[in-house]
């Protein structure tokens, strides 16, 4: 298997989740071994796509450089993992990724409409060789060895429409487009009301949002799925884990997991060689590996 990017630039124009303003995002191809490359058009400042530069975990992942920052880039990133794309320029002309209708659908068709492009060299994917894990009071996040690439997540909110929701998925395209690329993030009203208090969540609606009051969601079409706000949490945790700067091969397991705990989570792994073995699918000995990509 060779490292691929996309086979022709595409764009597309949607609101920023905070301010509520219109952003134009454009995807074009890189060379191999480039990794996702951020750019910010409007000021001329590119971000490459690695843990050392997120600044901040609190309500999304943002990276940033110098005092430049781009928010909001786990929905796209997520939708760009489960596609399996090694070298990506994200271009976009404001400071948040256009949040679209909340889940990675968008992003999906984006894609499918640039086409993967395969390039002139291997395919590097990360190995997991042992178990890490990042744990605060009951929640945790964990890596560990796997032939496959598999993501398990367990959430619990006392909210009558929540409560306890568990999902796992053994993760390939398909999959990923089936499962989880449709599943919307999720919010509370009174916590809307605070962010807007704030200047945050301008863009914020229920075109972009699962909104709950104390009692029930506020969206007259309902649910995606039944588990939609678990899996949302996947689609979350897959897009965080692209900032470990490639595929890898083993399970994730979150309970109560969050943009901070995955964070945290890359910086652990990457901390020490012995947790993790980089594999380039090339010969014989990496088939295995090459089926979690197939």
């Amino acid at each position: 298997m060779y490292q691929t990017t996309i086979k022709k630039a595409v764009e597309l124009v949607g609101i920023g989740l905070h301010k509520g303003i219109p952003v134009r995002l454009r995807l074009e191809p890189l060379e191999s071994n480039s990794g996702i490359v951020f750019y910010r058009s409007d000021i001329d400042v590119a971000i490459p796509l690695i843990p050392q530069n997120v600044v901040d975990t609190k309500m999304a992942t943002v990276i940033g450089k110098n005092g430049t920052v781009i928010s909001t880039i786990e929905h796209l990133l997520s939708a760009v993992y489960a596609y399996g794309i090694d070298n990506l320029k994200v271009i976009v002309d404001a400071d948040e990724v256009p949040v679209m209708d909340g889940s990675s659908a968008s992003y999906c068709m984006l894609l499918d409409e640039a086409g993967i492009a395969e390039l002139d060299k291997p395919k590097k994917v990360m190995k997991i060789k042992k178990e890490v894990i990042v744990q605060e009071g009951e929640k945790y996040v964990k890596l560990s060895p796997s032939p496959d690439l598999n993501y398990r997540f367990t959430i619990k909110f006392p909210h009558p429409v929540i409560n306890k929701q568990e999902y796992a998925l053994h993760l390939t395209k398909e999959n990923y487009k089936n499962e989880i690329a449709r599943a919307r993030t999720f919010g509370f009203l009174h916590e809307v009301q605070y962010l807007r208090s704030k200047g945050l969540a301008l863009g914020g609606s229920l075109e972009n949002a699962i909104v709950l009051d104390d009692k029930k969601i506020l969206n007259p079409e309902g649910l995606r799925f039944p588990d939609e706000f678990v899996r949302h949490k996947i689609l979350d945790a897959i897009g965080d884990m692209s900032l470990i700067g490639m595929n890898f091969v083993g399970n994730y397991e979150a309970m109560a997991g969050s943009h901070d705990l995955n964070h945290k989570l890359t910086l652990e792994l990457l901390k020490s060689p012995e947790n993790y073995e980089v594999v380039e699918l090339v010969g014989e000995k990496t088939q295995e590996l090459e089926k979690a990509y197939a």
